[in-house]
């Protein structure tokens, strides 16, 4: 039987939370790394700190040698037997799953670190709701079940056997689709996947990697380390990516538009969303100005905001 194992600082926090569960399987892919060296390497051609990974998860980007994000992740430890090295699970777009192993293979001369597909193995979000009776059964046979490490509001991850009965894992927990996740997501500004970050364009500091804890600044040299590193000690990022909202809903054609202010200047430009919630990449000076998206023929205005659980915004400091 496989290990489970439940972080325990989620255990009181299932206990008096009811919470949404969010299927991802169709959104979101795992690979199983597997060796003594995968902690090392790792550490190579991540932006995190592979080594501080212990019982919870890690975000992290994959950066390109001119130090642009190829792919953003989510890594977990596999709770194993103390004496042998623990497997890892790397979380992933669906997408990219099969891009991202080649990838790893590329550095992977030398070290010994199988790369294998996870099939079995399928990932949940569970978003907390509302204040709920304690529940009688912490959630089994779950695999794994922790904290997202990218912002509180994003509740956990919780690993399970695919086809694994949802109901049976958190008992009383109301099913919810993945166009209600991403709306989630868009709604906080917490980008997810190639869409949102397109491979070799998206730089990791304007991405906010630094907010949703997906960075070391100090572990030392990695794949696209140099340029990051410079930026952040500058200090100066102009852009980033917020959340937005739009006066109707916005057809897919509208991905990767540009947005002007009401005077015709150009103020950044549309990654992407669901109906009237999206992400885009604004130059901080306008968030808070009236924007307007065009194409198609067609004008939408939107509205730009700054995420509470950003670093000084709110709540979530």
């Amino acid at each position: 039987m496989r290990p489970r194992f439940l972080s325990l600082a989620l255990r009181p926090w299932l206990r008096r939370m009811s919470s949404a569960c969010f299927p991802l399987a169709a959104h979101r892919g795992l690979l199983r790394l597997r060796g003594p060296n995968t902690v090392g390497f790792l550490q190579g051609i991540i932006t995190n700190d592979a080594e501080r990974l212990k019982d919870g998860a890690m975000y992290a980007h994959l950066l390109n040698v001119q130090g642009r994000s190829l792919y953003d992740v989510l890594l977990y430890r596999v709770p194993g037997p103390p004496d042998v090295s623990p497997d890892l699970l790397l979380e992933s777009d669906v997408e990219a799953v099969d891009s991202i192993r080649k990838h790893l293979q590329v550095y992977n001369f030398r070290k010994k670190v199988e790369v294998l597909p996870c099939p079995e193995l399928s990932i949940w979000a569970v978003i907390q709701e509302k204040s709920d009776p304690p529940l009688n059964r912490l959630p089994s046979p779950a695999l794994l079940c922790v904290p997202d490490p990218r912002a509180p509001l994003m509740g956990c991850r919780l690993v399970a056997q695919t086809g694994a009965d949802i109901t049976v894992i958190l008992p009383g927990t109301e099913l919810r689709t993945v166009r209600d996740y991403s709306r989630h997501r868009y709604q906080h500004g917490i980008p997810e996947g190639v869409k949102d970050l397109p491979p070799g364009v998206a730089l990791p500091l304007e991405s906010n990697l630094v907010y949703m804890n997906g960075i070391s600044f100090s572990k030392g040299c990695y794949v696209g380390q140099e340029l990051t590193a410079r930026t952040h000690h500058t200090g100066v990022i102009r852009k980033r990516l917020v959340p937005v909202r739009f006066s109707s809903p916005l057809p897919s054609e509208f991905h990767g538009a540009e947005i002007t202010t009401t005077s015709g200047k150009s103020a950044g430009k549309y990654r992407a969303g669901v109906e009237d919630l999206g992400l885009a990449l604004l130059r901080l000076a306008h968030v808070g100005e009236e924007l307007q998206l065009k194409g198609g023929g067609a004008t939408v205005s939107m509205t730009a905001s700054v995420p509470e659980w950003w670093p000084g915004s709110g709540d979530d400091k």
